[in-house]
């Protein structure tokens, strides 16, 4: 059993300034066992906790970390800026050239804006679907998570095209209101909706849904929602922030050629930098200030520190085979788990996409969010707790996917692999 008395006591201590001792809420462990890790370092695909536990790190900062923790390319290239100066609230070249970097290599945005975060990418992109268009209302999908935008914190109500229900404290109704929630991989009702209310703005869904699990969608759901937008006269946002440089350096745009109206960034972009970004073509996002009339600015928007982090990533993107190593890397990981836990005849499955996996208790597809059995958050919950005993780190939530970066070795796999199966050992022997 490893230790986390350091990692408890500190969490103890932070219950007195945070709330519920997190700057984040499913960093609190509520969903399985224990206090929740106090990490002190990385280096590669391996985290140090505050007890000195190590863990093979398949979280990654919940993505961002592409090329794994304290990458060298990156560090350098913060570190030499930071000496310069962390912020100057003006133009840098830094941000030209990241912003250059990303254009240059991505067909489906023009111009881009950089903001702080991948929610206020949303906010933003929201905004200025409804200044382009005119109109107020926006559909988004269940199982879709956007931030934690008011009018997006929806979950969907009774009937067809509901307006949504508010699933936060502290949102108006008038907010819900403005957005109505369709469930996913049922084109018909998505026409049904565009063609009930006139006033929709926008669509915005996440081509790679990856926070309530993953639910893969097929290609053909995709491209209906792409020609039904552009037929109702309504923009497509594509929320990139998790699926954006990971399943390939165009995103889900690229990776199933669907062209968006406009697109938001996050995570990968930053470095492990807060960085977010959105994005369409130049007619677009000449609506926004200053040459347009749809507002939209930030203090910390393209920092340098956060544009050298950046930079520094999307480099090494760009090197030829990185894309094509990291999904081959991870469906042979993957595969390997699968063989086994079928072998004994367990109830699992490992959905992937690029390189991103999710540990799902079941063998049938899922591609809505009302298709996961919430019973199976305990399997998880065991499985969770195990594996932080032999030094495996999953993301503290059996609805969260996983991730691999370059700096998980073909060694480094194969123990998590053979732990992996053995707490799944465990799991599955609950049952029997």
């Amino acid at each position: 059993m490893q230790a986390r008395d350091k990692s408890a006591q500190l969490f103890e201590e932070a219950k007195n300034y945070f709330p519920g001792g997190v700057n984040s809420p499913v960093r609190a462990f509520k969903s399985v066992s224990g206090p929740p890790l106090f990490i002190k370092r990385g280096y590669g695909c391996r985290i140090t906790d505050e007890d000195d536990n190590q863990y093979i790190d398949f979280c990654c900062s919940w993505g961002p970390l592409i090329l794994g923790h304290n990458h060298p390319a990156v560090r350098d290239a913060v570190l030499d800026t930071v000496v310069k100066g962390t912020s100057f609230g003006t133009p840098n070249k830094l941000g030209n050239q990241l912003g250059k970097l990303m254009i240059e290599n991505n067909a489906f945005v023009e111009k881009i804006r950089f903001v702080s975060s991948g929610t206020e990418a949303v906010m933003s992109a929201i905004r200025l679907a409804r200044g382009v268009t005119g109109k107020n209302k926006i559909i988004k999908f269940e199982g879709c998570y956007h931030g934690h935008v008011d009018s997006l914190l929806v979950k969907a109500g009774s009937g067809l095209a509901t307006f949504g229900i508010s699933t936060s404290a502290g949102i108006p109704p008038s907010f819900a209101q403005e957005t109505i929630v369709l469930p996913l991989n049922q084109p018909s009702i998505l026409e049904e909706a565009l063609l009930f209310n006139e006033d929709i703005a926008c669509v915005i869904i996440e081509p790679i849904p990856a926070n309530n699990g993953l639910l893969l969608q097929d290609l053909g759901f995709l491209r209906y929602v792409q020609s039904t937008c552009y037929r109702h006269k309504v923009l497509l946002i594509f929320d990139e922030v998790i699926s954006g440089f990971r399943v390939g350096f165009e995103g889900a745009a690229g990776y199933y050629d669907v062209q968006p109206d406009i697109v938001t960034y996050g995570k990968i972009i930053g470095g492990g930098m807060p960085v977010g970004a959105f994005g369409a073509s130049k007619e677009i996002m000449g609506h926004v200030a200053p040459e347009g009339n749809v507002y939209q600015a930030g203090t910390l928007s393209a920092n340098p520190v956060a544009m050298a982090a950046g930079y520094a990533v999307i480099q090494e993107l760009l090197k030829e085979g990185f894309y094509t190593e990291l999904e081959e890397k991870t469906k042979w990981f993957t595969q390997q788990i699968e063989d086994y836990c079928h072998g004994k005849g367990y109830e699992m499955s490992m959905p992937h996409v690029g390189s991103i996996f999710w540990v799902s208790f079941s063998r049938a597809p899922i591609q809505a969010a009302d298709q996961i059995d919430a019973a199976n958050m305990e399997k998880f919950k065991v499985l969770h707790h195990e594996l932080l005993q032999r030094g495996v780190y999953l993301g503290p939530s059996g609805y969260e996917v996983g991730f691999i970066s370059t700096a998980h070795s073909r060694t480094d796999l194969e123990e998590a692999i053979e732990k992996i199966c053995e707490c799944m050992d465990i799991v599955f022997s609950n049952e029997s």
